[in-house]
């Protein structure tokens, strides 16, 4: 599987990028043609590399085995997630030929660049997070697939839902967006608010999976 949305991945990336440049007449010397589509694909990919890491040992009956292990709780949990992490971070480092060319063909600024790829690896982190509280829910993958799905464009179009109602609902729905929070990363500003959201959602979809794993247990 994480070879299989690697490629994928890759090959969507490099076709976005490539095409965006093409369109500017290769005048504009950034990573934004790769941005636009980044940004939703990883939340489609978190989907699909989590989907299977609680769901399927539920699936293949290595579930009970685990959960009687001498193990707690959070360390099943920051495993899955730390591996997956890894996954995403090496299809990341993948995509580092983007820049790459174009330092050699042109002078591009580098800082938005290396704050663009810290705002992928935040969303990234948020959306595996995601992605494991909805497997950690049913031993059915697609079930899980279609609930980390649900639930990240859910927050990632929240933005827009939120610019259609008066303030200050509107106001608090866009602060609670995925997608609100990712702009200034392409504009090469590191807001610590922005990264203190990221790791906040990361942090309390890792709680949510904790006491749903803790819930199986008891049951």
């Amino acid at each position: 599987m994480a070879y299989i949305v690697s490629a994928i991945f890759i090959g969507l990336s490099g076709a976005s990028f490539t095409t965006y440049l093409a369109q500017s007449s290769y005048s504009d010397t950034s990573i934004r043609g790769f941005l636009e589509t980044g940004q939703l694909l990883i939340l489609l990919f978190s989907a699909l590399l989590t989907m299977r890491l609680i769901s399927e040992e539920r699936k293949l009956g290595t579930w009970e085995l685990l959960l009687t292990a001498p193990v707690r709780e959070y360390e099943i949990v920051l495993g899955k997630f730390f591996s997956s992490l890894l996954v995403l971070s090496g299809m990341l480092i993948l995509t580092l030929y983007f820049p790459i060319l174009l330092m050699i063909f042109g002078d591009p600024d580098t800082g938005p660049i290396l704050t663009s790829y810290l705002g992928l690896l935040l969303l990234g982190s948020a959306s595996l997070a995601i992605g494991i509280f909805a497997s950690s829910l049913t031993p059915n993958q697609i079930v899980a697939a279609v609930v980390a799905g649900g639930i990240l464009f859910g927050l990632w179009f929240l933005g827009m839902v939120g610019n259609l109602i008066p303030q200050p609902v509107g106001e608090i729905l866009s602060y609670f967006s995925l997608s609100q929070h990712f702009p200034g990363f392409v504009r090469g500003v590191v807001d610590t608010r922005d990264v203190v959201y990221y790791l906040s959602v990361t942090a309390v979809f890792l709680f949510l999976s904790v006491r749903s794993i803790e819930t199986e247990r008891w049951r």
